[in-house]
């Protein structure tokens, strides 16, 4: 059922396109196979890799690969535990979680064959095309982050902060992305109808770029979403209530290597903080961040927003096709053996530990604050 609404979304694209498994091995399961499409893999431009969001597939990119894809290669791929792709058992441990969809794009990437690409992620999405870049910078041309979900820190006031939505206050109790995904599940067979009334603006969003049926995006989002929810598992492992990451990317973002370009696109009535953005580009004061605002967009700012995301997107590409980092890219690669279940715990461990040490230099700024620490916290009321 999932493969045939897939299909007959896609079927409103101009631009030809292939879907195909690619077989990644055992990177989390016993053999792990990544659904992709792609467009346009005759161009010898650097290829743009995109990453949907938490409970979507690659069909929601339909109102942007046309466009995306007419100067460049375009790959989309449902993310491992998502879409058509495979759904195996992920760890319980955030970092490991974290780490594991990182080895299985790295694996992806390796089994096409891709020197280097432009990364884009979408909300999740774009936490893991964060994440890639820090472990594999030399593969990333350039990463497009839309409307990233983990990078802020979750505020100590959450429940009673008015800046966020009350309807993101409400779900950070009921662990649901699009909407209650078990709610989807538990409805069966009545599960696209749960969509619908729940989330009619998604019926809204797609209906010109499927003429007007409008049961196909509510179908396809019940479908993706009524198996086993091994990615939808992965992402509660990774995160603190909903709207939050347990380890934000706020904090090691500004460590992906200074010559990779980093930019940022965000809706104007998101309930995403844009304002990690600012503060990354801030942090990065020797490398290329640009932050662009889309008026009117939401979260979904590829889909509320198609024409001027898509813009954004192609002069993007174009503003920085020319742009070398000069890296040497490894052939083998000493660091494909560091993602083994050890290494990863080991990592994981690491980033505990630094965790666990920027907390105790927290608390001793609260108690003999610097000036920099003391604008940080000013900067930090004044934004709320």
């Amino acid at each position: 059922m999932l493969r045939a609404v897939e299909k007959k979304i896609l079927s409103f694209l101009k631009t030809p396109y292939r879907g195909f498994f690619v077989d990644i091995g055992p990177a989390i399961g016993e053999a792990d196979k990544i659904w992709t499409i792609s467009l346009n893999t005759e161009s010898k431009e650097v290829p743009l890799v995109l990453l949907h969001g938490l409970g979507a597939g690659v069909a929601m990119w339909v109102m942007n690969l046309d466009s995306i894809a007419k100067d460049r290669p375009v790959y989309a791929m449902d993310v491992l535990g998502f879409g058509r792709s495979s759904r195996p058992g992920f760890s319980n441990d955030a970092l490991i979680c974290e780490k594991q969809f990182v080895k299985s794009v790295e694996e992806w990437r390796r089994e096409m064959n891709i020197n280097r690409m432009v990364l884009l992620g979408h909300s999740m999405g774009g936490f893991i095309a964060s994440s890639y870049a820090l472990s594999y910078p030399e593969r990333v041309h350039h990463l497009l982050l839309a409307d990233p979900w983990g990078f802020a820190e979750k505020p100590s006031d959450v429940n009673n902060n008015r800046q966020i939505p009350l309807w993101v206050r409400a779900i950070a109790y009921a662990l649901t992305p699009l909407n209650p995904l078990w709610a989807l599940r538990a409805a069966g067979p009545l599960g696209q109808w749960v969509v619908e009334k729940t989330r009619p603006d998604i019926t809204r969003k797609f209906a010109a770029a499927v003429d007007e049926d409008n049961n196909l995006l509510p179908q396809y989002i019940h479908q993706c979403n009524a198996q086993t929810p091994s990615g939808e598992s992965a992402f509660h492992s990774m995160m603190s209530s909903f709207g939050w990451a347990k380890y934000p990317m706020i904090h090691r973002v500004k460590n992906v290597r200074a010559d990779i370009p980093i930019t940022f696109i965000y809706g104007s009535r998101s309930w995403i903080d844009s304002s990690s953005g600012e503060k990354i580009k801030a942090q990065r004061i020797d490398s290329k961040v640009d932050i662009k605002i889309v008026t009117g967009a939401g979260h979904h700012v590829y889909a509320d927003k198609p024409e001027v995301f898509n813009r954004y997107v192609n002069e993007t590409c174009e503003l920085y096709k020319s742009y070398q980092n000069g890296a040497t890219i490894r052939d083998g690669t000493e660091s494909d053996d560091e993602l083994s279940h050890k290494a990863l715990q080991a990592e994981a461990q690491k980033l505990q530990q630094s965790e666990l040490q920027k907390e105790e230099n927290e608390e001793t700024d609260k108690i003999l604050p610097e000036d920099a620490q003391a604008d940080e916290v000013a900067s930090n009321l004044k934004e709320q």
